[in-house]
């Protein structure tokens, strides 16, 4: 797989999956009808935020994932990440290799740290996956999401340094 920088281009064929991802209301606090105008400036926002997508040797778009800083001013120093694997995706290793990635490029870019703020305590692949990566749990929001399916579940502040 190849990852690189995300271009304008690239938007067709992202915002498929992350519709129906988006749409799905288990892993995003996103609106679940957000619509494609909306989700683009959100993904694509331009810098310092930046965009990266995974794609296969026949040039097949597997996932996406931006990077930005968490916060702004003196806080900036402490990046931020979102990742999205299309569905077709799953289970390949592209979310690993999105976040070596992204780690690496914060890394290079200057970053001491990067921090999740709301992932969902249910989304267990994506948990153990960052826990893999060396990421810690440091807050708990108390039933922080309306899950589709299993009601108020928890959001994790996940963080690690670089």
């Amino acid at each position: 797989m190849l990852i690189r920088e995300a271009t304008a281009a690239d938007w067709p064929e992202i915002w498929p999956f992350l519709r129906r991802i988006v749409a799905a209301g288990e892993t995003y606090t996103w609106p679940r009808d957000v619509d494609e105008a909306t989700a683009r400036r959100l993904w694509l926002p331009g810098p310092p935020a930046r965009a990266v997508v995974a794609v296969d040797d026949a040039g097949t778009m597997l996932g996406t994932a931006k990077l930005a800083p968490n916060q702004l001013g003196p806080g900036d120093h402490v990046a931020n990440a979102s990742f999205m694997v299309s569905p077709a995706a799953g289970g390949r290793g592209v979310g690993r290799a999105l976040g070596a990635h992204v780690l690496d490029l914060a890394r290079a870019e200057g970053y001491r740290a990067m921090q999740f703020n709301a992932v969902v305590a249910s989304n267990e692949r994506a948990v153990a996956l960052w826990r893999s990566l060396d990421f810690a749990v440091v807050g708990r929001i108390p039933e922080g999401f309306r899950h589709p399916s299993r009601g108020y579940v928890d959001l994790l502040v996940m963080h690690r340094r670089l």
